[in-house]
């Protein structure tokens, strides 16, 4: 069965493991399958929620883009853009929160993580951004988008709305309700220094993650320095519940080697970090250092970067605002 798929991914800067694990490598193994048809987004304007540099935030995209390219994103076989490029992702997320209910937009619990406890200092973006990522889905029809689990939550609103335009405009099937494509297997990468904490770009300390910019030496040091329990790897994936940052590190080589965590766990049954970390930081470089070169030297060719982007959103702009003409004329415009 065929399916569209769209994504994207915000211009935060400094992508790093944990996006590429977690999002970017099973968004090339969907673009592998000849049966999918994928759209990914650098959804800059998600990003203006909170205030910007403007000279970072277009450093930022640049450097989505190349992140994208450089990890294996083809932008011949797939449509590589930048949300702000395409006019009908603002045009249609106002006629679509006109659909959604404030109960429901009140459910958003990453509203509440992100805003904090002085909600009335966060901007008006902040809470309507999942009524902006239901209209970047809803636009181009897609029928499936990966999402992690704090996701899921948004893609229910885009059902939600989908499902309520249809039947408040007795247009059925007119906007897809989308379904998630959950990854089951190390979707969260976490922290190198805490592994009950998500690797985040926001943690103060540079040795939390791996940047996929990262150097081979920077790898190699973070990997040393990642913190570890005293008793020897595990023998059986259930001991893992109680052991977080073995968790972590056995998920990341599985991940990067592309095998099953229970083959890992025997593979290193008994041994103890020290000689594992050498082994993951091998196989850490192996992986990492082909993208890390490839996004610096996409980097340096700025026009090459703005032409992809501005190509695909010529792509996209073609689905996405004939869509918002029949939505025009739906709603009586």
């Amino acid at each position: 069965m065929s399916k569209k798929i769209f994504s994207g991914v915000q211009p935060t800067g400094n992508l790093h493991l944990g996006n590429y694990i977690g999002a970017i490598k099973n968004f090339v193994s969907l673009q592998n399958d000849p049966n999918n048809f994928c759209i990914y987004c650098v959804v800059d304007l998600h990003a203006i929620t909170v205030k910007q540099n403007p000279f970072e935030l277009k450093k930022n995209i640049r450097e989505t883009a190349a992140a994208f390219i450089a990890s294996g994103l083809d932008y011949k076989k797939s449509i590589i853009f930048n949300q702000s490029l395409v006019p009908a992702h603002a045009e249609g997320s106002w006629m679509l929160s006109c659909i959604a209910r404030m109960g429901w937009l009140n459910r958003m619990t990453q509203f509440k993580e992100k805003a904090g406890k002085d909600k009335e200092k966060a901007s008006v973006g902040l809470y309507i951004y999942p009524v902006l990522m239901a209209a970047d889905i809803l636009l181009y029809d897609a029928t499936h988008v990966p999402v992690g689990e704090d996701q899921k939550q948004h893609l229910e609103l885009s059902r939600d709305i989908a499902n309520k335009f249809n039947l408040d405009f007795d247009s059925p099937n007119f906007l897809t309700p989308p379904e998630p494509l959950i990854q089951k297997n190390f979707a969260r990468i976490m922290s190198l220094k805490d592994g009950t904490k998500k690797m985040s770009k926001s943690d103060p300390s540079e040795l939390s993650r791996i940047n996929l910019n990262d150097t081979s030496d920077q790898v190699l040091n973070k990997i040393k320095k990642a913190k570890t329990d005293n008793d020897p790897l595990p023998d059986n994936q259930n001991e893992l519940s109680k052991r977080p940052e073995a968790e972590n590190l056995l998920g990341i080589y599985s991940s990067l080697s592309d095998q099953p965590l229970n083959t890992t766990i025997k593979e290193f049954s008994g041994q103890n970090f020290s000689s594992f970390k050498e082994k993951l930081a091998d196989l850490a470089v192996h992986k990492i250092l082909p993208i890390s070169k490839e996004i610096n030297k996409l980097l340096k060719d700025e026009n090459f970067l703005d032409n992809v982007l501005i190509e695909g959103a010529e792509k996209a702009n073609q689905i996405a605002s004939e869509k918002i003409k029949q939505l025009k004329k739906i709603v009586g415009f």
